[in-house]
């Protein structure tokens, strides 16, 4: 019995391995002055600029414009001619398991963003994240660039970073160390929605009393360690908190009840939280948009290609919400739960259908999401002194029938766009040519 567990453990891995040397190898940094030329600029910030001009130096972003107003010496430069294409910003994917959990939820092995306990705010997604992910090769070729890894659990289950796609290791992927720490409010009311399911707010047998009262010891406990200088003893889970009380971390909090999003922001605040996120939002925080702007809180939408929540919703409603929130006036960003995390941009292209505009669609997944992660003075839009984070495609990049991408840069950094998809296409489109041809 245990030599076959043996053997079976030795396949999985040997299959990871496989996997892992099937990915593209990761792009070199820029040597050379980059100008694309004469495509068509989605800057992010709602502007489009026609046949229009970027030049990036050192993964830095130093002109953009038309590209009769940009006259410059190109000698020395590497001139691509994106005529007829559409120029995007690299696309940010929020509050994700990407590089945590490789093979869905049945092998135990592949999945890495469950933790034991409940409260594990000194957990760091970030040192558990798996460059060489199969998955990440294939969201790439859709346009993403850039994603938030957070760990799941209950309460507390730890804090998340911001990576960029293109790396050989989670060290190297690193994009903004520690940006968050993850809170699911506990539930109080019995599940009767539509598709509920426990969220990060599940908690093993405690009591919504218990659960409250754990997170205001452990809060009070940072708040007050967070005050002292140079603390005699170090206690890493309030050490992962002081973030919270100085605003150099966000509070991402989550929460599919109405009544818990109002407790946990306002138990946030009392405890003097400077950021909070309320993030895998739903029609529940629609319901709540007032306190939500009165406290200035963003939002990050979950699942908007799913089904309503409530059999008695709007079918259309998850798609509709992020309209509804932007005309409120709340920054909102979108996130996509599942693990088909290459439709993020096609979601985003969803919402136009239902009042945004394509050019506010696409803040969506960009600027705006760099917002709400604190990552805006890097990335999320294409302007002079942000990082070359770029991605060309000949279709709309939130079109499925036509999104194309034929270039993507990190940082100024041209990445592969090979994937295991692409693979396969060619390895089967050659199988049916040689039968053919028989």
């Amino acid at each position: 019995m245990k030599k076959r567990i043996y053997i079976s453990a030795l396949m999985i891995l040997a299959c990871l391995f496989q996997a892992m040397a099937e990915n593209p190898v990761v792009a070199p940094a820029q040597k050379k002055p980059v100008m694309l030329v004469g495509g068509t600029i989605h800057t992010g910030t709602g502007d489009v600029i026609e046949n229009g001009t970027i030049i990036f130096i050192n993964g830095k972003i130093t002109a953009v414009g038309r590209t009769a107003d940009i006259n410059i010496d190109t000698s020395g430069y590497e001139v691509i001619d994106v005529t007829g294409k559409q120029v995007y910003p690299g696309l940010i994917f929020p509050s994700t398991s990407l590089g945590l959990q490789e093979i869905g939820s049945g092998v135990d092995v592949a999945t890495d963003n469950r933790e034991i306990g409940t409260l594990n705010p000194d957990v760091r997604a970030i040192v558990a994240y798996t460059a060489d992910s199969q998955v990440t090769p294939v969201i790439r070729a859709n346009g993403i660039l850039l994603a938030q890894i957070i760990p799941v659990g209950s309460l507390l289950p730890g804090t998340s970073s911001v990576v960029q796609l293109d790396a050989w290791d989670w060290e190297d992927a690193a994009y903004k160390m520690d940006n968050g720490i993850q809170l699911g409010w506990p539930r109080k009311a019995t599940r009767g929605s539509r598709n509920s399911y426990f969220r990060m707010g599940a908690t093993g047998g405690n009591t919504y009393e218990q659960n409250v009262e754990e997170l205001e010891k452990i809060f009070t406990d940072a708040a007050a360690y967070a005050a002292v200088e140079k603390p005699e003893h170090a206690n890493l889970r309030l050490e992962a908190m002081k973030g919270l009380f100085d605003g150099s971390k966000i509070l991402f909090l989550s929460s599919d009840e109405p009544k818990g999003i109002i407790e946990g922001i306002t138990f946030a605040e009392r405890h003097g939280v400077k950021k909070i996120v309320l993030s895998e939002a739903d029609e529940s925080a629609w319901t709540v948009r007032d306190f939500l702007k009165e406290n200035d809180i963003p939002v990050l939408l979950a699942d908007p290609l799913s089904l309503p929540k409530y059999d008695y919703s709007d079918i259309r409603l998850p798609f509709k919400l992020a309209a509804m929130f932007h005309k409120e006036g709340i920054l909102i960003g979108l996130t996509y739960s599942n693990q088909a995390y290459g439709n993020l941009p096609f979601a985003a292209g969803e919402t136009v259908a239902y009042g945004l505009t394509k050019e506010e669609a696409l803040q969506t997944v960009t600027l705006n999401s760099a917002k709400i992660l604190g990552i805006a003075d890097k990335t999320g839009s294409i302007e002079v002194g942000k990082d070359a984070n770029i991605v060309v495609s000949t279709g709309d990049l939130l079109d499925m029938s036509t999104n194309n991408v034929v270039l993507a840069f990190i940082t100024g950094r041209n990445i592969s766009l090979d994937n295991k998809h692409k693979q396969l296409y060619r390895r089967f489109e050659a199988k049916y040519e040689q039968m053919s041809s028989k």
